[in-house]
């Protein structure tokens, strides 16, 4: 699947289960903020979860590191296309490693370390996969990358300053990231070429009698894209509506 698709499908992710997991108290900084209606009541509070759909939709992302080509070998010029290429020749190519279920485990797990013991670190993490997100997306000037790079910055500032003024905890964030992390396999699962879902394994898990969508074609970006940002803004309302 393309990059602004496997966003799509992070959020969506995020905000179709956040309700039963933002329930764990450990996901939890501060129970007090908990709101009273709505479908996310005794959950996350709105900010918290508007800021883990866009962060989940960046850690949808983070599999495709094995693709030097790709947007998030891209996003952040030649530091993340050299991380991508030695990622590439870790996992064994594109589609090898990185698209697993250890892959999810590992990353959820170790984001989940990094944001308990530094909390700088943690703040950094939650910058680079918003600004990721928001490049997946497409946000930016169309033909200057530039200009693209300055808006990419400015809004990520800005969205983070807006989630530091509105006391956004992060207790979820190494979830967030592994729930991000599988939806990119579960996405490339249904394309033509399949994924080493249980790798070391080399067995491929791809949908049978060549029914899986073929990447970039006009399904994906004339059918699915629209779907799946209806399918977000569904969610959003839902979750987020007053009953």
């Amino acid at each position: 699947m393309m990059g602004h698709t496997h966003a799509m499908t992070g959020a969506i992710a995020w905000l179709g289960l956040a309700p039963p997991l933002a329930a764990l108290p450990m996901l939890n900084d501060a129970p007090s903020r908990f709101i009273e209606t709505g479908i996310m009541a005794t959950a996350l509070s709105p900010a918290e979860l508007i800021a883990g759909a866009i962060v989940c939709a960046g850690a949808a992302m983070l599999p495709d590191l094995d693709h030097p080509s790709a947007t998030i070998a891209q996003t952040f010029g030649p530091v993340t296309w050299a991380l991508s290429k030695t990622v590439n020749w870790l996992a064994g190519g594109h589609r090898g490693a990185t698209h697993s279920l250890i892959f999810a485990a590992a990353t959820g797990f170790g984001v989940h370390w990094l944001a308990n013991a530094y909390p700088l670190g943690r703040d950094i993490m939650v910058v680079l996969l918003v600004g990721l997100a928001l490049r997946a997306i497409g946000v930016g000037i169309p033909g200057n990358k530039l200009g693209s790079a300055m808006v990419n910055i400015g809004l990520t500032a800005g969205l983070f300053a807006v989630f530091l003024s509105l006391d956004v905890g992060y207790a979820w964030l190494g979830l967030v990231v592994g729930i991000g992390c599988l939806a990119h396999v579960v996405g490339d699962c249904l394309t033509e070429r399949g994924c080493p879902v249980l790798w070391p394994l080399s067995v491929t898990f791809v949908l049978p009698w060549k029914i899986g969508i073929k990447t970039g074609r006009k399904f994906e970006q004339k059918i699915l894209a629209p779907i799946l940002s209806v399918a977000i803004v569904g969610l959003l309302f839902w979750r987020l509506a007053p009953v």
